[in-house]
């Protein structure tokens, strides 16, 4: 923290402490006396001080700010009236910590591991830190900044703790060509391309920023109006109105007046073209909502603000860096934003002073909200407020005529864009007719695996049928050897049986069962023919008939004889058995054709 300049007065009842603090956060300020301890702190400036003797605190206590001189005035009680404090005027004394007592206790002291420190010590804070008198050195004082360059020596000693405010290092010692230079560096650095060229075609969310309409829109819709019924003067209260919040600012500005050479007012109207064209930036793409963004968009998009530039010769210069640091920082770069801009100032100022104080009004209370960008209001912003509205309407009526007439091109920027468009309106079209291309070979691929995926199926369908026509054909083939299987098992079942006679004789099985092979060949033959031929061949093989005669008084007996008889004994196979008249015996008829099939029947009592 900074040690401020200060100075210790008394008289026999108060002692009075002068601390000045320029550009100090005034909203935050801390005082603290008690006996002979003393402290003060604003941001960025801190001063502890021991005093020669003792105050108190009794509500006669008072503290004034002087805006002008930046300075502090605390009046404090003497808790002794007409004691007299000596050493008032030696400074680095009343800088020194207060002594502290001596005592016996040991330097190391071994403490209770389950102790607990208490609130009290854990928020306690070391104030005895090492603080030296503030000097000025006016030999170091040579370039200035702020309104009208006015300002100097501001950041001599500022530097570090705002140094995310500008970007500028040492302001106090760089010349005004040498800050134009490295902010030119600086620029073309950060510039970049692929950013640029990705806002300039995915451009959905600047159009739509684009199309916003700021309060300042309505405000000239309704000037014009009343320009063409009444003829009124430019910034009637009837088109800007200002709020509550903004009056009482206005009441709290230090009523100034500013003398300026030639030089100085051309500095200062453009310099307010430059805020004024970052202030309409943010408000649009923030669309009329300031956010913790907004500080930082008015300040980084404006030279004057965030370079100190001082160097600006005419409006087209103004707008060229305006377009620069658009092009270089913001989230949103794109070239419709910077001459949206442009025409939004010249609205800005064809509504005439208060339409312009409403504005810097805004700024102040931004920059006023911020942890840092506050100092800006004390070099620039508090001035601008002051001095417009003692400026003649005529004056910046000329100022919105000439900035009206002024035009910007993106070849003036220096950054190359036009090429840089072409170069990515080329690659785009190329890509175009790769993907064309592409899409129609992917298209006659797929009509050629099409045509392909049709013939095999086609092919696919004729096989299948085939395979169906086969298969059935197979399947018919199959039944029909199954059904002469079955038959060849039951003529070989057959075959083998014994034939008995009705007079108790076996029939010979040999001859049977040649005559049953041949049939069987000859079926097997014929079943390589086609199937109606196969069928009719079984019909014909097939006996025809068998016929069963029983006897009207009782069930069909037959005799048994023994296969050793009929070996000894062959008995012939007869032609043809007919039922006798008495009725004893059955007889099993055979039809003379080949292959008969033979029922062998027993007897009831067998």
């Amino acid at each position: 923290m900074i040690t401020p300049a200060f100075e210790l007065t008394q008289d026999p009842d108060f002692l009075t402490i002068k601390i000045r603090v320029p550009y100090a956060k005034l909203s935050e300020f801390d005082i603290y006396f008690e006996g002979e301890d003393f402290k003060f702190y604003t941001r960025p400036y801190f001063l502890r001080l021991t005093l020669p003797g003792r105050v108190v605190e009794d509500g006669r206590e008072k503290t004034s700010y002087n805006a002008d001189e930046g300075a502090f005035t605390i009046r404090l009680p003497k808790e002794v009236p007409g004691q007299y404090f000596e050493g008032l005027d030696m400074l680095t004394s009343l800088l020194a910590p207060k002594k502290r007592s001596r005592s016996a206790k040991p330097l190391v002291e071994e403490m209770d591991a389950s102790a607990e420190l208490s609130e009290e010590n854990e928020d306690d804070f070391d104030w005895e830190i090492e603080q030296v008198p503030y000097e000025e050195n006016p030999s170091l004082l040579q370039h200035p900044y702020g309104f009208g360059n006015l300002c100097s020596g501001v950041f001599q000693r500022l530097q570090d703790e705002f140094s995310e405010v500008i970007d500028i290092k040492d302001p106090d010692q760089t010349p005004a060509e040498e800050r134009r230079k490295k902010r030119l560096a600086a620029e073309d650095a950060k510039f970049d391309s692929d950013h640029y060229l990705a806002d300039f075609f995915e451009d959905k969310a600047i159009k739509r920023l684009l199309k916003y309409k700021p309060w300042w829109i309505d405000a000239h819709k309704k000037m014009t109006a009343s320009q063409g019924e009444s003829h009124q003067e430019h910034g009637s209260p009837a088109v800007v109105v200002f709020s509550t919040e903004e009056r009482e600012q206005m009441r709290k500005f230090t009523n100034k007046s500013y003398v300026l050479d030639k030089r100085s007012r051309h500095h200062v109207y453009l310099v307010l073209i430059d805020i004024l064209l970052s202030y309409c930036y943010d408000v649009r793409v923030n669309e009329g909502d300031s956010n913790v963004e907004s500080s930082w968009n008015i300040r980084k998009l404006s030279a004057a603000l965030c370079w100190l530039e001082v160097s600006f010769s005419s409006i087209h210069d103004v707008l060229v860096s305006f377009g620069r640091r658009v092009a270089c920082y913001p989230l949103y770069r794109h070239f419709g934003l910077v001459t949206r801009a442009h025409s939004d100032t010249v609205m800005i100022l064809q509504l005439g002073k208060a339409a312009v104080l409403k504005c810097l009004l805004d700024i102040h209370k931004i920059f006023r909200e911020s942890d840092l960008a506050y100092i800006l209001n004390d070099i620039f912003i508090t001035d601008y407020c002051v001095w417009i509205q003692k400026l003649k309407s005529k004056k910046l009526a000329a100022l919105c005529k000439s900035l009206q007439k002024t035009t910007l091109s993106k070849s003036q920027l220096g950054l190359e864009l036009e090429e840089l468009e072409a170069a990515g309106v080329l690659v785009q079209e190329e890509e175009k007719a790769l993907k064309a291309a592409g899409a129609v070979s992917k298209q006659q691929l797929l009509c050629s695996e099409s045509e392909t995926s049709d013939s095999e199926e086609s092919s696919s369908t004729s096989s299948s049928e085939t395979e169906g026509s086969d298969s059935d054909e197979q399947e018919s083939s199959t039944s029909r050897d199954g059904e002469i299987n079955s038959f060849q098992g039951t003529l070989q079942e057959e075959k083998t049986a014994p034939l008995i006679d009705c007079n108790g004789s076996r029939q010979g099985t040999d001859s049977w069962a040649m005559e049953v092979d041949d049939g069987i060949s000859k079926v097997s033959a014929q079943s390589e023919a086609p199937p109606g031929e196969v069928v009719e061949g079984l019909e014909m093989q097939i006996p025809s008939a068998v016929r069963l005669s029983e006897q009207a008084g009782g069930l069909a007996t037959a005799g048994c004889i023994s296969q050793e008889q009929e070996e000894k004994n062959p008995v012939p196979e007869p032609d043809r058995f007919s039922e006798d008249a008495a009725g004893e015996r059955n007889f099993l008829e055979v039809s003379p054709k080949p292959n008969p099939l033979l029922f062998l029947c027993s007897s009831n009592e067998d």
